[in-house]
């Protein structure tokens, strides 16, 4: 009968798991939009060195943490950056294939020379 019974366990547990940080993810705003995304990292940061220090008190470990370094980095800026320069590249490409397939037949016309 246990036999029967653990499988059960093992994945009740592993949905329970994976339920509570989706649960968690939504009521932090990490599955919200980008500025919410960006509120909850600010969120992270700020909680995350003194839980791990806490932890460390806790358990007796003496290691000093290395700083977090600081990173002025906008998801949304270079998300939008990085779309930009997709389209501008896509609308470009017919221009540039035509020079591209110029500069090529010049490069074989010359060889033949």
């Amino acid at each position: 009968m246990a036999a029967k019974i653990l499988p059960v366990v093992k994945l009740a547990t592993k949905v329970t798991i994976a339920g509570g940080a989706l649960y968690v993810a939504y009521g932090s705003g990490l599955l919200g939009s980008s500025e919410q995304g960006s509120v909850a990292l600010g969120k992270a940061k700020a909680a995350i060195p003194p839980a791990v220090q806490e932890w460390m008190k806790y358990f007796g470990l003496e290691a000093q943490l290395p700083t977090i370094p600081t990173v002025e980095f906008s998801p949304v800026q270079t998300w939008n950056s990085g779309v930009r320069k997709t389209i501008s590249t896509l609308s470009e490409a017919p221009t540039n294939a035509v020079g591209y397939t110029n500069q090529g037949f010049q490069y074989m016309k010359d060889l033949t020379k």
